[in-house]
């Protein structure tokens, strides 16, 4: 009885520790098998994708053509203008025109009252009236003295003959000999007199000169034909001689100029004489032609642009000073240049470069300089020729030599052209291709 308890006893933990040793098992198999599928499959996938070509979304750079039109801002001024400005003080006697007006040349703008400068051209009349009378004085000295010096000389002739015939003696020849030289000092004395009374009579008409002409400016003329502007003077206004604000301002408006600056990527390719057409928001549908009528043949040195005046005629006075205007200027030249896609650069520390896909669709990295940012597009001003295939948003995929499969994305419109006209067909089918909207700068 006691041996069975004892054989008892010992076989209950000997099950229970087979029965625990069973579900262990049970559960390291169940544990072990999936996770073995599992690296099966992952390296059987990882050896297969080892012999796949990867792909990849490619586009095609375009050539951006050399001579285009440029578009840029302008300010209209008036060709010719002018500030009319008071040489004559005095008050404002009686005004003409106003702002608006039109005006011929030298047609009367304003009088000005100014009796001081009346008084001195009075005085300036009778200074030369002076001065020509002392000029015809100075004459008649100068005749008495030539018929008192050829008195003289005749005198002196005849006290020679008699001094050789002995009848007078020499003391009184030499006598008559100085009166002879004192007539010549004074003949030369009226000559002299004559000469200063002259001069005196020029300086008197050209002061007289000054003065009348002065005296002219008391009414102001147009300069040209134009249009009155400005008007700053009212009738009784105390105009100063110098430095008092202008009367009034003219400007020709039938001929406008537009003042532009040409960036330096286009300064180089504009010519005098060059088409252009101005719009204006004010005025929709509407295009003005004008011509380039001149530049500056120098860069401004704080924005590198090209100083440039674009000349456009103003039938019926449409156009006002001093209007915001666009200007196109019409196939202005500039270096040719290829386009890219933005999301096809890749920076790298020795610096910027695109994946080109070569012949036999290998991967090959190469070196660009970039252009102008056109946010969608970049421009390429020295690395690819513009009709290559380069691969966008690239990953660790490419690798210079890599062989690759381009898959063409659906892309924009190239330059030039409508959307519809410039959209290529993609392969389709790559996760990392993506339609572009939007048209190339």
């Amino acid at each position: 009885m006691k041996s069975a308890e004892k054989s008892s006893s010992w076989v209950r933990p000997v099950g229970a520790g087979l029965f625990i040793a069973l579900v262990l098992a049970v559960l390291l198999v169940a544990g072990y098998l999936p996770r073995r599928d599992r690296e099966r499959n992952l390296v059987r996938a990882t050896d297969e994708l080892k012999g796949e070509v990867p792909e990849v979304t490619v586009d095609r750079a375009e050539r951006n053509p050399a001579l285009g039109d440029v578009t840029l801002p302008g300010n209209v001024t008036p060709l010719t203008e002018a500030l009319i400005n008071a040489r004559a003080s005095g008050y404002i006697k009686s005004r003409l025109v106003d702002i608006g007006d039109r005006v011929s040349r030298g047609q009367l703008l304003a009088e000005i009252d100014s009796p001081e400068l009346d008084e001195q051209v009075l005085q300036a009349e009778a200074g030369v009236s002076q001065a020509k009378a002392a000029l015809a004085g100075a004459g008649q000295l100068l005749r008495q003295a030539n018929a008192r010096l050829n008195l003289a000389r005749v005198t002196a002739d005849r006290w020679r003959i008699l001094v050789q015939k002995g009848v007078v003696s020499r003391q009184e020849s030499d006598q008559r000999d100085a009166d002879l030289e004192a007539q010549q000092a004074t003949v030369e004395s009226s000559q002299a007199a004559v000469k200063a009374a002259e001069d005196s009579v020029r300086a008197s008409e050209a002061n007289l000169r000054r003065l009348t002409e002065m005296q002219a400016f008391e009414k102001v003329t147009a300069p040209f034909a134009g249009i009155v502007t400005a008007r700053n003077v009212e009738i009784g206004s105390l105009i100063p001689a110098t430095g008092g604000p202008p009367l009034f301002r003219i400007a020709q408006i039938d001929r406008l100029r537009i003042m532009v600056d040409v960036p330096q990527t286009s300064a180089a390719f504009v010519r005098v004489g060059g088409a252009a057409e101005v719009t204006f928001q004010e005025l929709p549908g509407r295009r003005f032609t004008g011509r380039i009528s001149r530049t500056a043949n120098a860069l401004e040195p704080s924005t590198r642009t090209l100083p440039t005046e674009v000349e456009v005629a103003n039938p019926g006075g449409v156009l006002l000073p001093n209007m915001f205007a666009q200007v196109r200027l019409l196939k202005v030249g500039a270096a040719s240049t290829a386009l890219i896609p933005g999301d096809a650069l890749i920076v790298r520390p020795n610096g910027t470069q695109v994946a080109i896909v070569t012949a036999g669709n290998r991967i090959h990295f190469q070196p660009i300089e970039l252009g102008r940012d056109f946010g969608q597009f970049t421009e390429v001003r020295a690395g690819l020729s513009g009709d290559e295939v380069v691969v966008v948003n690239a990953t660790d995929d490419v690798r210079e030599g890599a062989q690759v499969k381009p898959l063409m994305r659906a892309s924009a419109a190239a330059p030039g052209t409508s959307p519809a006209a410039g959209t290529r067909e993609g392969g389709g089918g790559s996760k990392k291709s993506g339609g572009r909207s939007g048209q190339r700068p």
